[in-house]
């Protein structure tokens, strides 16, 4: 019997040690698409863009990967998120990068509809700079070809649908944009609410979303939306439109009345009041200090 129990133990603990190091392994490997490898960036890897992708990863990425080059990730995640300056890292593709940044997995969040395209690739120039044998291919693409875009959005007040039409306006015609990741957001007091998960247009370029019934709009029911749209051909395009679709609402907004997140002159009385303290309590011990300074001035020249 007791034999029994030690290989049921010794039997769980090797089951354990494997599924430990198969999530392990999938978490450290990457299944990149072959085309997403092969994507580069638009914008051209310079001191510049390094720059700006640097306060981009400190605002975003330096939380959990730590700065490059000093080995101080946070340990405590799992998979602990690796030093974007290690060799590892940088023999990655820069599409790999992108798609790694944009998509997440696991403890990795997705960042494709927190940060735009150029604001990703601007974060991957910078972890770039700590590759002193990097050199950039750059893109043919033309950002500029997301201004050929028109969105349409139309309610349905039956079904409670948000249509999203997307087309190009080429100059051979109209081109549905078949496939197009759309994303569709409600502009929110402090950020934006997502309105069901992301999907992809059909064949004639459309996506349809079901719109919360109780969610509150303004005092006419009015609700801004956002549209996300990434495509292959014509990049990243993001629209803002306003309909009636909300809950009516008539209550003041969070910005109308004093509130601790809201403008100096609208700050609750009593912060106002403490800072005010506060200041008047170090002025005065700073007088105080340089009048004691100036005593001690006189008597040692006395």
């Amino acid at each position: 019997m007791l034999r029994k129990n030690i290989n049921l133990k010794i039997s769980f603990t090797l089951f354990a040690s494997v599924i430990l190091c198969a999530n392990t392994f999938a978490a450290n490997n990457w299944n990149v698409p072959a085309d997403k490898k092969e994507k580069n960036s638009y914008i051209k890897f310079d001191a510049t863009s390094a720059s700006q992708g640097e306060a981009i990863y400190n605002k975003n990425c330096a939380s959990c990967h730590g700065n490059p080059g000093k080995n101080n990730s946070l340990k405590s995640l799992n998979p602990v998120p690796p030093d974007l300056s290690s060799a590892k890292t940088q023999e990655l593709t820069d599409g790999e990068l992108f798609y790694i940044l944009s998509t997440g997995r696991m403890v990795m969040p997705s960042f494709k509809n927190v940060l735009s395209e150029d604001e990703r690739w601007k974060a991957i120039s910078y972890i770039r700079s700590f590759n002193k044998g990097y050199v950039q291919t750059v893109s043919k693409f033309d950002p500029n070809k997301s201004k050929l875009v028109k969105v349409d959005l139309k309610f349905d007040d039956a079904t409670n649908k948000v249509q999203v039409s997307v087309v190009a306006n080429e100059k051979s015609g109209k081109i549905a944009l078949k496939d197009a990741e759309i994303a569709l957001f409600a502009k929110r007091y402090f950020g934006r609410l997502q309105i069901e998960k992301s999907t992809k247009t059909d064949k004639d370029g459309i996506a349809v979303f079901t719109f919360p019934k109780d969610l509150p709009g303004d005092k006419t029911g009015l609700v801004e939306l956002v549209v996300k749209i990434n495509d292959e051909n014509y990049g990243e395009i993001e629209y803002l439109k306003k309909l009636k679709i909300g809950i009516p609402t008539d209550k003041p907004g969070l910005t109308e009345k004093r509130a601790i997140w809201n403008v100096v002159t609208k700050a609750p009385l009593w912060i106002i009041g403490l800072y005010g303290f506060g200041i008047l309590c170090f002025g005065l011990i700073l007088i105080y200090i340089l009048l004691k300074l100036k005593k001690l001035f006189k008597s040692g020249n006395n």
